[in-house]
């Protein structure tokens, strides 16, 4: 049916039309214009955060498949924004302010306020005070004082006195009444030119940890008191128990002469300077003494302490843990000797050398180790002795033993590394009112080490890692600021630290003198050659130009012990030191004095600016290059050279038995080849890492290759800022716990000298074959886990 509605015609359904109609449109116009591609962005849209949130997952959770294994991912979060660059000042810039900032007028006005008057260990609370406002000042200004409750003698009393008895019919019966022959003046002269020489206040002459006591016994000359020197005296059958020691100063640690004093039996101890190891420059040989002249001065004293340093520094009540209050007090003896002594001069020797002409041997009967002495032309024959039963010395020495605070001040200059820490320290403490050269030289240049510091922070310079300054106060006595502070800080310490930088005396000559753990080399070599001499001979001369490059091993007397033997830290120690033409330097004496300096030492303080270029320019190096500039190869050249030399010594002493000694040795040679290896390998992969980053940057937008590089960087940097410590040995070395280095340590009978395999050699020289065998073990296996260690 067809139904008709208005112009519309609908055709009606009957039973064949279909349920479902069709019924065609014209299609829709479309929405939105440009539609498919709307499309596609939506797509792309839903998947990128997808693959994001997925990537920033894979990350977090596995980050080795993202990334790679190189390191810790917690080391990502340490990244610094400006990495590999230095922050806010770059790395040249702070060369640049670091070589201009130090200059000769300002340590020239610090040395002069260090060395105005007395600063005793323990009794210079008003210049760490100064030290530490100076500091703040300059900009560092996380700086505080630290202190610690330490075990020291003050001088209370002193006599030394020649007796004779009178009445010479009587003598040999032991009759007859004692009459002083000579009575020492124990002073120093008091210089008119020299005002610190007459202070008031000056301190008296005295050894730091002598013992008390008044002895009266006949005297003998032990030439410089080593332990060979005493063998020597034995061998002569030279009587020696119940006898005073006569001894020259030179050679070894004083402490150490002491030492062997006492355990032969001897009640006393006399050391005295003797002007025959002054070189050339001697009033012998026509040189005016101080201050007229070059020479020494016939009454200068060296004063210094008696601690047996080798055995173990710092407060001896405390061995192996901090000075704090409260802490437990062990007895002393291990430490410190049980017999008095007293320093004096040659000038007060001089009487008791003549008294002993024509009693006991010449030392020129001796070998040549005892021809040294320089005042024949004086009269003196260097007898040997003993003195007579008619001529005798009584000793005095009184001193005051009390538990008092001594003071560090500590400067933090934070980096973007929080485990990455250099540390920079001097002493400030003095023997006497001056302290020139010792310490104050070091102290002055430290100052403009940290107002060049401070002129960088001042332009907006971050450092790349922590930055730690140290003034240690009571070094002078046997290291004990310093010794006492990593004590009290070494699980940290052994965790952060890169490296310690020492300055003790910056400067008392023209002649660079350098020790340092041979991680250090490179780095010390490389700066030497960025600083001009003060010395210039020819146009553009540097301080590398004019140094014999010789490099000392780490031994002690100075604040890097506690550092390099306690904490496996690699350590070195810097200054300018004396030459053959040199004046002579009047160590541990009033004349140690500005005046000194000002005239002889170092006239322009050239050379304490100089010093002081070396040691920043070093630290920044250090702090600032991306890839830490330590060579384990140097390590490796060095620990094969130390093996040689035992091997010598051992061949020396025990004969040229080739089999035993390639047989005993023959592990240890496998451990030493194989860590040749692992470090050449290893200083490679830090080469090429270094190369990538300076000659291919990354674009900001491959951040995914900046983090890879940071932690293949990080992983090498953790690798050799631990590598010293895989040299420590927990147990510590036979008979001195103290010292954990199995590779470096103060010679046992030497003090500030190195020895290098310690024990090893101690081994070798006492003839202790289960000793030696022991530490030959002990040794292969700890390079053979320092070789492992870099493999990894």
């Amino acid at each position: 049916m067809t139904l008709l509605l208005g112009d519309e015609k609908y055709v009606m359904g009957d039973e064949r039309t279909p349920l479902i109609a069709i019924v065609r449109t014209e299609a829709p116009p479309p929405r939105y214009p440009h539609n498919t591609l709307r499309r596609i962005c939506t797509i792309l849209l839903s998947i990128v955060p997808a693959v994001v949130i997925t990537s920033v997952l894979l990350a977090i959770f596995f980050p080795s498949a993202f990334i790679g294994n190189e390191t810790n991912w917690s080391d990502y979060g340490q990244i610094p924004s400006s990495w590999p660059k230095t922050s806010g000042v770059s790395y040249k810039t702070l060369q640049t302010i670091l070589l201009e900032t130090p200059s000769s007028e300002k340590t020239r006005e610090w040395s002069k306020y260090y060395t105005s008057g007395p600063h005793l260990a323990g009794k210079n609370l008003s210049q760490a005070l100064w030290t530490k406002e100076k500091w703040i000042e300059f900009g560092v200004e996380n700086t505080q004082i630290m202190d610690y409750d330490i075990y020291v003698n003050f001088p209370v009393g002193h006599r030394l006195a020649l007796l004779e008895k009178w009445n010479t019919t009587s003598r040999n019966s032991g009759k007859g009444s004692w009459k002083i022959k000579y009575e020492a003046s124990l002073e120093e002269d008091v210089l008119e030119e020299d005002s610190t020489s007459g202070l008031e206040d000056r301190i008296p002459t005295f050894h730091g940890y002598s013992a008390s006591g008044n002895v009266t016994a006949q005297y003998v000359y032990c030439n410089y008191g080593t332990y060979k020197d005493f063998e020597e005296l034995l061998a002569r059958n030279i009587s020696l128990s119940g006898k005073i020691a006569l001894i020259k100063y030179g050679a070894i640690f004083r402490g150490l002469k002491v030492k062997r004093a006492q355990e032969l039996g001897m009640v006393g101890a006399i050391i005295y300077t003797d002007p025959g190891d002054d070189g050339n420059i001697t009033e012998q040989n026509g040189y005016a003494k101080y201050p007229k002249g070059p020479a020494r001065n016939p009454s200068s004293v060296q004063r210094g302490s008696t601690q047996f340093l080798s055995f173990a520094p710092g407060d001896p009540t405390t061995p192996g843990y901090p000075s704090k209050p409260g802490a437990p007090r062990m007895p002393v003896d291990h430490a410190i000797p049980s017999i008095p002594s007293i320093p004096i001069s040659y000038a007060d020797a001089l009487p008791l050398l003549k008294a002993l002409n024509g009693h006991g041997p010449k030392a020129t009967s001796f070998n040549s180790h005892w021809h040294n002495g320089g005042l024949y032309y004086k009269g003196v024959e260097y007898n040997i002795g003993p003195s007579p039963e008619h001529l005798i010395l009584n000793l005095v020495n009184e001193q005051e033993y009390v538990t008092t605070p001594m003071w560090n001040v500590i400067g933090i200059i934070n980096g973007t590394i929080p485990d990455e820490v250099i540390v920079l320290g001097n002493h400030r403490d003095s023997w006497t009112a001056s302290g020139a050269g010792d310490p104050n030289s070091g102290s002055a240049a430290f100052n403009e080490v940290i107002r060049g510091f401070g002129t960088a922070l001042k332009a907006g310079w971050k450092p790349l890692r922590t930055i730690v300054l140290a003034s240690w106060d009571g070094e002078e006595y046997g290291l004990l600021g310093s010794t006492e502070w990593v004590e009290d800080y070494v699980p940290w310490l052994k965790e952060a630290t890169i490296a310690y930088l020492n300055v003790d005396v910056g400067t008392r000559g023209p002649k660079f003198e350098a020790s340092a753990a041979p991680l250090l080399n490179k780095v010390l070599i490389d700066t030497v050659n960025l600083v001009q001499s003060p010395n210039q001979t020819i146009p553009n001369q540097t301080v590398g130009d004019i140094w014999d490059g010789r490099i000392s091993t780490m031994g002690s007397g100075s604040d890097f012990t506690a550092f390099q033997d306690f904490a496996g830290i690699s350590s070195l120690d810097i200054g300018f030191g004396n030459d053959a033409n040199s004046p002579v330097y009047h160590y541990h004496s009033n004349y140690d004095s500005f005046n000194w300096m000002e005239q002889f030492g170092d006239p322009g303080f050239e050379y304490h600016a100089t010093i002081a270029k070396i040691w920043g320019l070093i630290a920044a190096n250090l702090v600032e290059t991306p890839v830490i500039q330590l060579n384990a190869t140097d390590y490796a050249k060095g620990i094969r050279k130390y093996v040689d030399s035992v091997k010598q010594k051992a061949r020396s002493v025990t004969g040229h038995n080739g089999t035993t000694h390639k047989s005993l040795f023959s592990s240890l040679d496998a451990a030493v080849s194989r860590f040749h290896n692992a470090s050449v390998a290893f200083d490679a992969r830090a080469s090429e890492l270094m190369e990538t980053l300076e000659k291919n940057p990354i674009p900001w937008w491959k951040w995914w290759e900046k983090v890879k590089l940071f932690l293949a960087v990080r992983k090498v940097n953790t690798k050799i800022k631990l590598l010293e410590r895989q040299f420590l040995y927990a147990p510590g070395l036979d008979g001195r716990t103290w010292f954990k280095h199995i590779v470096f340590a103060p010679g046992k009978w030497t003090g500030y000298s190195g020895a290098t395999f310690p024990g090893i050699v101690e081994g070798i020289e006492e003839g202790d074959e289960s000793g030696k065998k022991k530490w030959v073990g002990i040794a292969g296996e700890k390079i053979e886990g320092a070789a492992e260690w870099l493999e990894e």
